[in-house]
């Protein structure tokens, strides 16, 4: 088999996301050619599907630098790419329409959709083979065909790989076979899917801000729809650390979405069941899925069984890594993220604190010119932000391209004060803005970790409905939860 020179190839980047798209624009500026390989039919297709929610970050934090050069540079739209207002919150199909729809188009052919990655691989060479595997190119199969590429970026994230909702990691029994009952982690409750909520009983799975925001909105919803029954399924003890409260919570925040949801509770618009153990699902006629299991009411242990019409799995998500198999991986065994950041984010010491900025040098593995970005770096641990993200592909751009220094000097600044994630309860005033002491009062004794100033100005959220929420989250707008 012949060779192909890896210099002459593209840098092969997997995922239009956000950070996959920063770092096409990092390359090209890198004078580096990139070529975007995105299954979906357009960029953000994960970040559409949660289009309701917004995110807690304004937009200031939002855009990465080398995209905004590129899109300030190019002619996308006529009169040219219009930056939003940088203290505006958006939401996920803001962050669509108004930065990633531009920016995949000023990337041009740069980006292929209905591009479905299914292998990585040395080109001529499985994974057991080393002798001359840094020369080897590498290889990106997808359903189209192969692509050669001279170094590979997976920002291909986990949205699509959520966790089960059966114990010890693995699926409940006929859990395949209840698929047409999973309304996904962030369903929207009060729009695109109402009609699967509206005078019917719906499960909640999770103890995360994905799980408080759906319940939150459930609880709206059975407001407006008689008939409309909320369940919580946690798998924890008790959700203190959800509502907050003093030493049990390192992010008083939290306290702002969790005192709703815990009046919610006591009030008795949602049925807590908490040490939840599903052990198996089964349609009812295609009306409605029998959930049987065990758990705790009221104080006491019992089985489990439930029917109920739709259920909101909000358990997390976790890395595809079966198309990586030939790839020479160096992951943590714990949260399957890079061994060298894994000890930053572990969730079982890491409660989004200040994760420490890491690049390049902290996200190689032993093949080298490969790269798990973005939320997939972060395997199953839940505190990625999108600027993080953009830091990392930032520092790979400059490794890449041989500027050593540019890659070890790692620029990421985050604020001192920040919240992890959660739709916090915080009203805006009439034109849409939420007052700066009343935010600030929100994040004061935080930990750092999401790109809320410490020192915030007014944020505007645009013309307020009847009722406003700010989505305040992590990375894509909402926190994850392995619960």
């Amino acid at each position: 088999m012949t060779e192909t020179p890896r210099e002459e190839l593209p840098v092969v980047v997997i995922g239009a996301g956000p950070t996959g798209l920063a770092a096409a624009a990092h390359l090209l500026e890198r004078g580096l050619e990139p070529l975007v390989l995105e299954a979906g039919s357009g960029p953000g297709a994960a970040v559409a599907d949660w289009g309701h929610v917004r995110l807690f970050s304004p937009w200031r934090f939002d855009i990465d630098a080398a995209a905004r050069r590129l899109l300030v540079s190019t002619d996308t739209t006529p009169g040219g790419w219009v930056e939003p207002d940088p203290d505006a919150l958006p939401t996920g199909a803001d962050l669509v329409e108004r930065y990633l729809v531009p920016l995949a188009e000023a990337l041009g052919d740069r980006v292929r959709f209905g591009a479905r990655v299914t292998a990585v691989a040395r080109q001529g060479a499985d994974r057991t083979r080393s002798l001359g595997r840094e020369r080897r190119p590498w290889l990106v199969r997808t359903d189209a065909g192969d692509v050669l590429a001279r170094a590979v970026i997976d920002a291909s994230g986990t949205y699509a790989t959520p966790n089960p909702l059966g114990t010890s990691g693995l699926p409940a029994a006929g859990e395949a076979d209840a698929a047409a009952f999973l309304a996904g982690p962030l369903p929207d409750v009060l729009g695109r899917d109402r009609h699967r909520f509206a005078g019917r009983h719906a499960l909640v799975v999770g103890m995360g801000h994905s799980a408080a925001n759906t319940l939150l909105s459930l609880v709206e919803l059975a407001e407006q729809e008689p008939g409309t029954r909320i369940t919580w399924a946690i798998r924890g003890g008790s959700p203190r650390r959800l509502y907050g409260g003093g030493s049990d919570d390192q992010l008083p925040a939290r306290g702002l979405l969790g005192t709703r949801l815990r009046d919610a509770v006591e009030a008795g618009h949602v049925a807590l069941v908490t040490r939840v153990a599903i052990e198996a699902l089964s349609p009812l006629d295609g009306e409605a899925v029998r959930v049987v299991g065990s758990g705790r009411r009221d104080g006491v242990d019992g089985p489990l069984d439930l029917a109920v019409d739709t259920i909101a799995a909000a358990t997390g998500f976790r890395p595809e890594l079966g198309m990586l198999r030939e790839v020479r991986l160096d992951l943590d065994p714990v949260v399957e993220a890079p061994s060298r950041i894994a000890p930053l984010i572990d969730p079982n010491h890491h409660s989004c604190g200040t994760v420490p900025p890491h690049g390049e040098a902290e996200l190689a593995h032993p093949d080298d010119g490969f790269y798990l970005v973005g939320m997939k770096s972060y395997g199953r641990a839940p505190t990625f932000l999108l600027a993080t993200g953009y830091e990392q592909v930032r520092s790979i751009a400059a490794a890449l391209a041989g500027d050593r220094a540019a890659a070890d000097e790692v620029q990421l600044q985050l604020p001192e004060t920040g919240v992890c994630s959660s739709n916090l309860a915080l009203q805006a005033d009439d034109d849409g803005t939420v007052p700066a002491d009343a935010l600030a009062a929100a994040l004061t004794g935080a930990d750092a970790c999401c790109g809320v100033p410490s020192a915030p100005q007014p944020v505007t959220i645009g013309a307020p409905p009847e009722r406003r929420e700010l989505g305040f989250a992590t990375g894509f707008a909402h926190g994850r939860s392995s619960d």
